[in-house]
């Protein structure tokens, strides 16, 4: 009973099998000539070949039975079903294997797209073509070049590889693989692979992402930058939608200015390109180069916004600054770098060199063409603190309404406080750096040249009142002016140093041991005498 069964479904599946290789032909003249086409009949006219849902037609052909191989020679059209159209010079069609080999100017359509190449294969039983010497594709909306591909007709999908460029009037990619769907527009890119405008010549780079091309809109998660006319964006991961001019980047985030020289970075960015605006949140990071000196800003958000000969930064909240030679931290920053002029707000303090200067609103004006500071001003609660060299307790301290002063190689050199001027200072011996005298002084508007953030020299505009005591006399009340505050423990003395809370700030307990020369005091009355030694 086994064996009937066994014989039964051989027998089956041989009959199957010969439905599925049978090839029918006609034409109008059929022949055999075994010397020149041995094993062939040879088909002149209208030739027809019809194997499962394909139909080839042809001028003339050669039919090899045992084989059940034909070959198409002149104004072949193959086509399969309603869908598929392919017309060539010659084609080898295999019916055992179902494979499909055309050559010479060959064409092929269906409803979504043609292709135009000189060799093409056509794997049946899997619906898929490939072609290994280039191709050209076009669709409704893009027309691709690639040396190598594959198009698999179920999903309408096109595998490219190798020298591939995609063009549509605004845009062209190239790459060395994506797959492409024609009847979407979707491709998605392998490897490195270049999106440009060519309208704007704007540019997307990335080595693994997405691209809608009929929509414009774009996704690359591998080394992704995007070249705008005026930045130039880098992230992890990137989104861009072209014609909304929006673009978004997560995770680190490097947006370089490449008219400000400004780089900002970040782990989430948002760019408004028509807006000309930048949004950074999460570590956000403004680096701009001060004197062929850099100049980190953090805060908890950065906005840029404006055209570059207009630009405007905005640091919000958690501000903090450092320099090499000048840090800073406050609530909110305000820079505008067409004027040059930079704003603190919110119980704002400055660290240059030695001083600490703190006041409601501190302002920084910088040189626009040379990108050097240029000056200072301190509006409201006008102070500045400088330890003493030797005693951690006692500061030299200078106070105020305002305070104005000016930079010379970036270094703050002259400072002019006005309006209830008020001044303590710790002078030493320059040889032995004992501790001499003590001056306090008030007057209404008080001059100090600084030299390497030491003063150097007081002057006092107006009548002062004021005296020097030996140390032991001076009384342990006036030893800090009223308003004083020590603000070291918020000073970064680093650049990462800009990214610590100051909850978590740990105090930098290094002894400041350098001579100190003592200033020369100058007031109306008195002019260019130093101060006597005791």
């Amino acid at each position: 009973m086994k064996k009937i069964f066994l014989f039964i479904v051989l027998l089956q599946t041989s009959f199957i099998f010969s439905q599925n290789k049978k090839i029918i032909y006609e034409a109008e003249i059929q022949e055999a000539d075994e010397k020149k086409y041995p094993g062939a009949t040879l088909l002149i006219g209208k030739v027809k070949m019809t194997h499962e849902g394909a139909v080839l037609t042809c001028k003339q052909a050669l039919y090899y039975k045992e084989r059940n191989f034909f070959r198409a020679i002149g104004n072949v059209i193959v086509k399969q079903g309603d869908t598929i159209t392919q017309t060539s010079d010659y084609a080898d069609y295999d019916a055992n294997s179902k494979q499909a080999l055309s050559w010479g100017n060959v064409v092929l359509k269906d409803p979504t797209m043609t292709l135009t190449t000189d060799t093409l294969n056509f794997d049946r039983l899997n619906q898929k073509l490939y072609y290994k010497s280039y191709a050209t594709i076009k669709d409704d909306t893009n027309t691709l070049n690639s040396k190598n591909g594959n198009y698999y007709l179920e999903n309408k999908k096109f595998t490219a590889t190798t020298k591939v460029i995609v063009i549509n009037p605004e845009n062209k990619i190239n790459s060395n693989h994506l797959d492409y769907y024609t009847n979407s527009g979707l491709a998605y890119l392998y490897g490195p692979s270049t999106i440009t405008n060519t309208q704007n010549q704007n540019k997307i780079y990335c080595e693994r992402g997405f691209y809608n091309t009929k929509t414009d809109i774009s996704h690359f998660v591998k080394n992704a930058k995007l070249y705008l006319k005026e930045r130039t964006v880098e992230g992890d991961s990137l989104y861009y939608d072209k014609k909304n001019g929006f673009a978004s980047a997560t995770n680190n985030i490097q947006v370089i200015d490449t008219v400000q020289n400004l780089v900002t970075r970040g782990n989430y960015a948002e760019i408004f390109e028509f807006k000309d605006s930048l949004f950074v949140v999460k570590r956000a990071l403004a680096i701009s180069i001060v004197d062929k000196d850099s100049m980190f800003v953090h805060g908890d958000t950065l906005l840029i916004t404006g055209k570059p000969e207009k630009r405007i930064l905005r640091t919000f909240h958690n501000v903090k600054i450092f320099k090499s030679d000048l840090q800073g931290k406050c609530d909110s920053i305000h820079t505008n770098q067409e004027t040059g002029l930079t704003r603190m707000f919110k119980n704002p303090v400055l660290w240059s060199e030695k001083n600490q200067i703190t006041g409601d609103t501190i302002h920084l004006l910088s040189n626009v063409e040379t990108e050097k500071l240029d000056s200072l001003k301190v509006l409201n609660n006008a102070f500045i603190v400088s330890k003493d060299s030797i005693s951690e307790k006692d500061f030299n301290q200078i106070k105020g309404r305002n305070m104005f002063g000016k930079f010379e190689k970036n270094k703050l050199r002259t400072l002019l406080v006005k309006g209830n001027a008020e001044s303590i200072y710790y002078n030493r011996n320059e040889e032995t750096n004992e501790l001499e005298t003590i001056t306090k002084e008030i007057s209404s508007n008080i001059e100090f040249i600084l030299n390497n953030g030491e003063i150097e020299t007081i002057k006092y505009l107006k009548k002062s009142d004021g005296k020097t005591y030996p140390p032991s006399m001076f009384p342990e009340n006036d030893r800090k002016l009223n308003g004083f505050i020590w603000r070291e423990d918020e000073q970064p003395k680093t650049k990462e140093d800009i990214f610590i809370n100051d909850s978590n700030q740990k105090k930098d307990n290094t002894p400041k041991n350098y001579l100190k020369k003592s200033p020369i005091i100058i007031d109306e009355k008195k002019k260019n005498l130093p101060l006597k030694k005791e």
